[in-house]
């Protein structure tokens, strides 16, 4: 018998125990908070860049908009094409995941290309992102009265310019135009720059190129000399979408994506959209709580409708736009998922349009 009171007694004392826990008020989680603290920005290409302009811009607003109000600190550290401050990202002793580091990252760093490499430490697909920015993308700018020429496998070729030996992602447009759509065009490289590029269109030395600045062009397309063939569109809740500012012109993966029905050809294609389509973008360490993340994403949610940061930014390109964590990360993922002999074929493509890849 006392031994049965005694078990009934332990029941209802664990029973009580287990009460009070469940009454008991749960401890909220304290807020994120970097009073006093120091966010290291973290940029792999040197100060004067594009990289680096764009981080200085986007730091007082991180100073602005995370709670605390943080001294953000921009530290440049160059080094193989931002390979050198990528692997110190993701080195734990020296980053910690606590949301005192982000950095800055670019197309460069976000290109298998360049991450597969036996040197390369890290992987962007694991990274936090906060957010990014795109510039617009790519247009292709033709002389107007060189279009017919194009669609006339009769007439003489239309002549592409391009920077360089090999052209650049967003000069690869008019590739897959040649390859897809049938373009009758042919390829002059070599020109040293972007300028030497627009006095080659006006002196008819060639008859089309690509351009990431509608700027530059703007009073040529308004005299008529020029216009608009397609644009590589900016990518807006997972989907690529015109720009107004490019008029009607056509995104050219709508013209192009149905036409490819080889499975490497499409991931070749999705790969050089994806490369064209993604710019800068901000990332957070892998192992970044998501308490930390959540309130870096809100904290860029308000700094892209900042309308002071919108006219700080477009000094430095006018067609700037601010994307999404989301979208970001669709388009690293993406580039992620594209194996080598993908990313080859477009230097196949190239080499049968009589260009040198090398």
């Amino acid at each position: 018998m006392k031994v049965r009171v005694r078990n009934s007694l332990s029941c209802m004392a664990a029973i009580t125990v287990l009460l009070a826990f469940i009454a008991a008020p749960v401890q909220a989680q304290a807020p994120v908070s970097f009073e006093g603290k120091t966010v290291n920005f973290l940029v792999g290409f040197p100060a004067g860049g594009g990289t680096d302009a764009s981080a200085r811009v986007i730091a007082p607003y991180i100073t602005k908009y995370l709670p605390g109000n943080p001294v953000v600190v921009i530290n440049n550290m160059p080094g193989a094409d931002g390979m050198t401050a990528m692997n110190t990202f993701v080195q734990p002793l020296r980053t910690p995941a606590d949301g005192t580091t982000i950095t800055m990252g670019s197309t460069t760093v976000s290109d298998p290309l360049q991450y597969r490499r036996p040197q390369s430490q890290f992987d962007p697909t694991k990274f936090k992102f906060i957010g990014g920015v795109g510039r617009g993308g790519t247009i292709l700018i033709i002389r107007a009265d060189a279009e017919k020429r194009l669609f006339d496998k009769s007439q003489p070729p239309v002549v592409m310019g391009s920077i360089g030996g090999v052209p650049r992602s967003g000069m690869q447009s008019t590739a897959w135009g040649i390859a897809y759509l049938g373009w009758n065009a042919k390829w002059v490289v070599g020109y040293r720059g972007t300028q030497d590029l627009f006095v080659a269109l006006q002196r008819g030395e060639i008859d089309m190129t690509a351009t990431g600045n509608l700027r530059d062009v703007q009073q040529l397309i308004d005299g008529g000399m020029l216009k608009i063939l397609t644009q590589s569109g900016t990518v807006r809740n997972g989907e690529l979408s015109k720009r107004p500012e490019f008029g009607d012109a056509p995104v050219l993966a709508s013209l192009v994506k149905a036409k490819i029905t080889d499975p490497v050809q499409k991931q070749s294609f999705d790969y050089w959209t994806s490369l064209t389509t993604i710019d800068k973008w901000f990332a957070l360490p892998p192992g970044t709580p998501d308490a930390i993340v959540k309130v870096y994403q809100e904290a860029y949610e308000k700094i892209g409708k900042d309308e002071e940061f919108l006219a700080k930014a477009r000094k430095i390109s006018e067609d700037i736009e601010p994307q999404s964590a989301e979208d970001v990360k669709r388009l690293i993922d993406t580039l992620g998922t594209i194996p080598a002999p993908a990313i080859e074929q477009i230097s196949v493509m190239l080499r049968k349009q009589g260009l040198t890849t090398e």
